[in-house]
């Protein structure tokens, strides 16, 4: 279970159009995913402050989430579909000036439901912003090199936790939560600018169409890939989604130690980018294993300590790294399965894990809305993980079965 390096001629590079610079194209490249992750993640560490905001309950305002994660879900097949064909830098730069228009609305919505509309369309560009980022940046790099280039694009969402997501939710927290996404509007502004300078014109594949980038779903392995996606990664969602009142309510901490959890798990973000490339080369699919194992044993860890307040730290740390292998992998491992549908697999990662991202915020709203405390979150999240492992071990088993036959 290898994956396959997409042919050099996939997007059909003119000589003329190369980088002058590969790591400056991957860097802008990675801004992208970095305003993704901000935008993303920044809503669960000023959740408190949101609800507040717009006169709702906490587990109200999880719906916010939920409804970004929505937008993912549904903009990466149809995005996909309807962009296979065109220009992959030009639609790059569609969908950060959508990451950009939306972020706006955010800041500038004035109620409960307005808000909610506008995290949705926000989340409609990121599934197939890093399936194209990712594909395009595995096409500028050497055949040998195509895994780390994926896993640098990625990287962007890691240093996005390290450095965006606890600046800008301390920036929320001063200056009001509309801050936040103004700010994240401003920076993609600036990637706008960065993927003009140093990102190639590179054509869209003149034999995609959006019937074939269908044909991903009829392969029983993609299915099961984004199942094991949408299942497995809602554990470390069900917890992150509430961090800020378990921080507070269950550890006794200040709000103001919000912005440090919330940079360890950026921390460990980054270091898992690093170990999931290193893994990829062992075995994609033996990884995606191991860490299914490795999130349901720490989220019930976490679960156990949190009440020790700063002692939970190593443990978010773990959370953090666990879950990056997850997302390389499975991206990864898309990008395989999905055959010739190479824009839809990609982008349908994403999919997956934002409808983890809604089902883990979703069940987590309702244990803690049942009276069971932010604690209960993490012991939803150790079954869904237990889910994820499942599916996995049946995506195995039909691989074999395939092959015998």
């Amino acid at each position: 279970m290898t994956t396959t390096a997409p042919a050099r001629n996939d997007l059909a590079t003119r000589a003329g159009d190369r980088p002058t610079h590969f790591g400056l194209a991957v860097l802008a490249l990675a801004m992208g995913g970095f305003v993704i992750g901000t935008t993303e993640f920044v809503t669960m560490g000023l959740l408190p402050q949101i609800a507040r905001g717009v006169d709702v309950s906490i587990p109200s305002a999880g719906h916010i989430i939920s409804s970004y994660a929505l937008g993912v879900v549904i903009g990466a097949p149809v995005l996909a579909f309807f962009g296979a064909r065109l220009p992959r830098r030009a639609l790059l730069l569609a969908l950060v000036s959508g990451l950009m228009v939306f972020n706006a609305a955010s800041a500038m919505a004035t109620s409960y439901h307005l808000l909610t509309l506008a995290r949705f369309f926000t989340g409609l560009p990121h599934g197939v912003y890093f399936g194209v980022a990712s594909l395009l940046a595995a096409s500028l790099a050497p055949p040998e090199r195509k895994g780390r280039a994926v896993a640098l694009v990625m990287l962007g969402l890691s240093v996005a936790n390290v450095i965006g997501v606890p600046a800008a939710t301390w920036l929320g927290q001063q200056l009001g939560w509309r801050a936040a996404y103004w700010a994240v509007a401003g920076l993609a502004l600036v990637t706008l600018a960065l993927i003009v300078a140093f990102v190639p014109s590179c054509p869209g594949d003149p034999e995609a169409t959006g019937r074939r980038e269908l044909t991903a779903f009829a392969k029983p392995q993609v299915w099961l890939t984004l199942l094991a996606g949408a299942i497995g990664f809602g554990g470390m969602f069900a917890v992150y989604s509430y961090v800020a009142p378990t921080v507070t309510e269950v550890g006794g901490l200040h709000e103001s130690a919000v912005p440090v959890f919330l940079f360890v798990f950026g921390v460990g973000m980054v270091a898992g980018t690093w170990v999931a490339g290193e893994l990829a080369d062992w075995s994609i699919f033996r990884s995606l294993l191991g860490s299914s194992v490795a999130m349901g044993a720490m989220l019930l860890l976490f679960a156990a300590v949190i009440p020790f307040g700063w002692w939970a730290i190593p443990v978010v740390f773990m959370i953090s790294v666990v879950s990056s292998v997850l997302v390389v992998n499975l991206q990864l491992r898309l990008m395989d399965v999905a055959g010739d549908a190479k824009t839809l697999g990609a982008a349908m990662n994403h999919a997956s894990l934002n409808i983890a991202n809604a089902l883990g915020a979703w069940f987590g709203g309702l244990v803690i809305a049942a009276g069971y405390g932010y604690r209960s979150p993490a012991l939803v999240g150790v079954v869904l993980s237990a889910g994820g492992f499942v599916v996995l071990l049946a995506s195995a088993a039909q691989h074999r079965s395939t092959a015998r036959n």
